[in-house]
């Protein structure tokens, strides 16, 4: 059995690899995920992120180090970073952004990864100046309307 640690490993690295259906199946039904984005997002609106992200950023890195595991929960920073070679299309945007060829890395972010049943259930990410998908969308150029 892998540790949960392996587990995170594991699905960064599917991400990594643009496999978004073998990363449905490492995550929970009830997963979610918290942070970088607008508002949490439930495990379709999330793996639909991660599909468009990954589509429009075949580079797409984690750059994870860190790694620390305490009961149910793995931390690790994160350090994401790729080049936008392809569309994307983002429910946050008024229209998908064609490739812009730009290279971006956003400011290390601590993630905590909880486990229910051997599963992914919920992903948290602290909320940096200048991080998460609006970190991104700012670095590819996006003017994104204040709150």
């Amino acid at each position: 059995m892998q540790s949960n640690i392996e587990l995170v490993k594991e699905a960064l690295a599917v991400v990594e690899a643009g496999d978004v259906k073998k990363l449905s199946g490492l995550v929970t039904d009830d997963m979610t995920f918290e942070g970088p984005v607008p508002e949490p997002l439930p495990k379709a609106a999330y793996l639909g992120l991660i599909d468009a992200l990954i589509h429009a950023i075949p580079n797409w890195k984690f750059d994870a180090n860190g790694f620390a595991e305490r009961g149910d929960k793995v931390s690790v920073t994160l350090n994401v970073n790729g080049t936008h070679t392809g569309t994307l299309a983002l429910p946050m945007l008024p229209q998908p952004l064609s490739a812009t060829g730009k290279r971006f890395q956003v400011p290390a972010e601590p993630f905590e990864f909880t486990f229910k049943g051997g599963k992914i259930s919920r992903i948290t990410a602290k909320v940096v100046p200048g991080g998460g998908v609006m970190g991104i969308l700012a670095q590819l150029g996006v003017a994104m309307p204040s709150a």
